[in-house]
């Protein structure tokens, strides 16, 4: 069961921040994850949102937070897709009022080592309202992707820089930091991508909404355990919901 939202006075107390992290079959990755996450941000909570995994990746994170209040669980047991997990982390965080939210995937291909220099970029300046991971700006860089995933991703991001004009270089990448008030002016719910063009298409209603997004170099890691959730189905499915999108503009 969610805990019930906890009232925070304007100008009182520290920030509070959640991390989240939408699981699928990630029960190999998800206890260093959660660890290193934690070692780095000991006072933030964390979110799993599992899309009731067959590999017992939710029932790991359900036993680990009997023992760790700040590890939340939701379990989607009859739903699957980036989209609406992602939705459901953005709901929860505005739901139980807090100021961050930071995420990441699950697959440990982003470091939990950069989180806290994103939250701090982030809280320095009010005017700020998400603050991405890119490997695609100076000093940004990935790692052990073959040349078909690298060319396939540029060709997104080109698109999306291109096309729906949006302010950053890496518009396909999860690991950013949200001000949560700002999410919350958009109603994340009335998001429509139920796949990978959600990361897409929170940057564009974001910038609609007069949002100010600020880039910080990180550097990606191809999964080294598990299976990538990115089949090629989905990645027509993906670019098909990117170009509704440029069509709508």
């Amino acid at each position: 069961m969610e805990p019930e939202p906890a009232a925070k006075q304007p100008g009182q107390g520290p920030s509070r921040v959640l991390v989240a992290v939408c699981t699928f079959n990630e029960a190999t990755n998800l206890p260093e994850l959660v660890d290193r996450v934690f070692a780095v941000l000991p006072k933030a909570d964390l979110v799993v949102v599992d899309d009731n995994s067959p590999d017992g990746t939710g029932r790991w994170a359900i036993d680990r937070a009997v023992s760790d209040s700040r590890l939340k669980v939701i379990i989607r047991e009859d739903a699957r897709g980036l989209g609406g997990a992602t939705k459901r982390a953005f709901q929860f965080a505005i739901d139980q009022r807090y100021d961050f939210l930071l995420n990441l995937d699950g697959d440990l291909s982003h470091e939990p080592e950069a989180l806290p220099m994103m939250l701090a970029v982030a809280q320095r300046d009010a005017a700020i309202d998400v603050v991405v991971g890119s490997r695609y700006c100076a000093g940004g860089a990935v790692q052990g992707w073959p040349l078909r995933r690298r060319i396939m991703s540029r060709l997104v991001n080109r698109f999306a820089v291109g096309v729906l004009r949006l302010p950053v270089s890496d518009c396909s990448g999860s690991l950013r930091c949200y001000r949560v008030s700002t999410l919350a002016s958009i109603d994340p719910t009335s998001l429509t991508s139920n796949g990978y063009a959600i990361l897409e298409e929170v940057l564009l209603r974001l910038r609609a909404a007069g949002a100010k997004m600020v880039e910080v170099p990180i550097v990606f890691y191809d999964r080294t355990s598990g299976q990538s959730k990115l089949t090629f189905s989905e990645a027509i499915r993906s670019a098909r919901q990117l170009v509704k999108m440029a069509l709508l503009r």
